[in-house]
């Protein structure tokens, strides 16, 4: 079988969420063919969200059955063509942006979850705690060990279950206040990205303060942000500061991955009826409201709490419906970064065929 073979032979895959098959969109980078050796290299670009190893997975199945040995890669054009040396962040395929537009809806409980459930998948992750007024990551994740330095004057990060970890926490004391102007918080976010050793990460998780304010803006104008998720509860008073938030990101250009609904419906264990405390739905008719995907609900559950308290992420618990709903939100953003990338992919590469053809 031969590269054309292969390539009608891969005609026959479709993306799920694109709605067509991967070589009329664009997907398929490369083919090389040698005996039953088949090397192809595709346009994926969210390691381990469930869309793209269900793809690949269509992909080894169809080959191997042509008694073929395939090898897949994938690597994203529009990324990967750039110098490195230019790049803020080259090693890092996504960075995934947690934003709320107040306090106190759980929005460093999603992003730490969220981290710990991409870990759990298979991916290498790195957490970023950009709240620089009120770091909470390290308890969250029961990290005590700073990061160390090298000669080099660059700071390698402690790891927690399987999550490279940065935060102001570890920079100040205790239970010292962080009182900051504007231009100490950009040149603090900016050492603490890119003074850092990340090394190869699939996905660099940064949650952000609440609100639209100074970190917001330096790392959307400094990181290459791939999509944001915004956290809010049910009731109007989140949604109304959550649409500041909305609004924040389209005026940089920003993608919004989804919208995730915290401390959703309460199941009382004693009395065994459900409670909507903070309002039912609100998070996913703002989601409809503005054409935005919905990442899911999470229950207001003490687990949560616990979790957050004794340093263990309730996404990493068994039989558990909270830990599903996290599961649940963390392969949708996943999915979601991989539409992302696979769309420009294809919209690119379309474009570039109908002006060749002019």
């Amino acid at each position: 079988m031969d590269e054309t073979a292969v390539r009608d032979r891969l005609r026959t895959v479709d993306d799920p969420e694109l709605g067509d098959d991967i070589v009329s969109l664009g997907l398929v980078n490369d083919i090389t063919v040698d005996g039953e050796q088949v090397d192809i290299d595709l346009a994926l670009g969210a390691p381990y969200s469930p869309t793209e190893s269900s793809i690949a997975s269509e992909i080894r199945e169809l080959l191997v059955e042509d008694g073929l040995e395939p090898d897949l890669s994938a690597s994203i054009p529009d990324r990967d063509d750039f110098d490195s040396e230019e790049q803020v962040l080259p090693n890092v395929k996504n960075v995934i942006a947690v934003s709320s537009g107040k306090g106190g809806v759980g929005k460093s409980t999603v992003a730490v979850n969220l981290a710990a459930g991409l870990s759990q998948l298979g991916a290498r992750v790195g957490l970023f705690d950009a709240d620089v007024y009120g770091p909470n990551v390290p308890r969250m994740v029961d990290a005590d060990e700073p990061p160390m330095a090298t000669e080099d004057e660059t700071l390698v990060p402690p790891e927690k279950y399987g999550v490279k970890l940065m935060s102001m926490a570890f920079l100040t004391g205790k239970d010292d206040p962080v009182i900051w102007r504007g231009p100490m918080v950009h040149k603090v976010i900016t050492q603490l990205t890119e003074d850092v050793e990340w090394g190869h990460l699939d996905y660099l998780i940064v949650d952000l303060p609440p609100g639209t304010g100074d970190t917001q803006l330096t790392m959307l104008q400094t990181m290459p942000v791939t999509g944001a998720v915004i956290v809010t509860t049910p009731q109007d008073v989140a949604l109304d500061d959550a649409r500041k938030g909305l609004e924040m990101f389209a005026e940089h250009d920003t993608i919004v991955l989804g919208i995730a609904e915290n401390m959703s419906t309460f199941a009382c264990p004693d009395c065994g009826g459900e409670h909507d405390i903070f309002d039912a739905g609100g998070g996913e008719r703002f989601a409809d409201e503005h054409e935005m995907p919905f990442l899911g609900s999470i229950p207001l559950d003490p687990v949560v709490r616990e979790g957050g308290d004794g340093g263990e992420p309730t996404v990493l618990r068994d039989d558990n419906d909270t830990a599903d709903a996290f599961r649940t939100i963390t392969q949708n953003v996943a999915n979601n970064t991989g539409i992302v990338h696979r769309r420009n992919v294809s919209q690119t590469r379309r474009n570039e065929a109908v002006s060749s053809d002019r």
